[in-house]
């Protein structure tokens, strides 16, 4: 499987990541893909002072990445004028890698990987999630309002509990040791608790702030 290096962007099943690709390597991988099974890992490189020796070592110089990923399926794509490509990738199931391949013909990079481990993933075990919403709403309020981000709180309001805490955790600009833990996290409930203690951390608002009312 191709894999797609970015440090501090997060896939995960069910959720919907947009791209924009314009460097060589990756499009020839994308060009691959659609011509095959259009799937693409999404890792992250090892980044330095986080999780230390959990990276993949490589051989060539080639930057280490982690070793769990997200497998996505490309479901949208536009080339655009200057031959850049606009693409959606669906998030389908998590893995884990074995070993790098060598590099591919258009010079991305490959690995062998299992996806087992992460079977929930596809049976959509994690549809049900025990979320404690009021808690979530507020820490989140004091996230957006200590760092002067703004926020549609109907469509937050509206949304499945499922569906939030994949989008928030996805989105959310948390840093690349926390997303990677939100996307090792065991299962929803654990990512949905990962990410009010990130939004609780990382908020400088006044704890008395509290979000709109969540609509009947």
């Amino acid at each position: 499987m191709p894999i797609f290096p970015l440090s501090g962007v997060l896939l995960l099943p069910g959720g919907k990541l947009p791209l924009n690709i314009f460097e060589p390597r990756y499009l020839a991988m994308i060009s691959d893909a659609l011509a095959g099974h259009r799937m693409i890992g999404m890792v992250q490189p090892v980044q330095p002072g986080g999780f230390a020796g959990d990276g993949l070592p490589s051989e060539d110089g080639r930057p280490k990445v982690h070793r769990v990923g997200c497998a996505g399926r490309i479901t949208n794509f536009n080339e655009t004028e200057d031959g850049r490509l606009m693409l959606v990738l669906s998030g389908v199931c998590r893995f884990d890698i074995v070993r790098e391949l060598d590099l591919a013909q258009g010079g991305y990079r490959r690995v062998s990987s299992v996806f087992s481990p992460y079977r929930a993933d596809l049976d959509h075990a994690d549809d049900v999630v025990d979320l404690d919403r009021d808690r979530l709403m507020a820490a989140l309020a004091a996230f957006f309002r200590g760092r002067q981000l703004s926020t549609d709180w109907d469509a937050v309001n509206k949304a499945a509990d499922a569906n939030l805490v994949t989008s928030l955790s996805m989105v959310l600009p948390f840093g690349p040791a926390e997303k990677q833990a939100l996307l090792e996290a065991s299962d929803s409930t654990a990512r949905a608790k990962l990410l009010i203690a990130f939004l609780e951390m990382n908020a400088f608002g006044d704890p008395s702030d509290t979000p709109p009312s969540r609509k009947n």
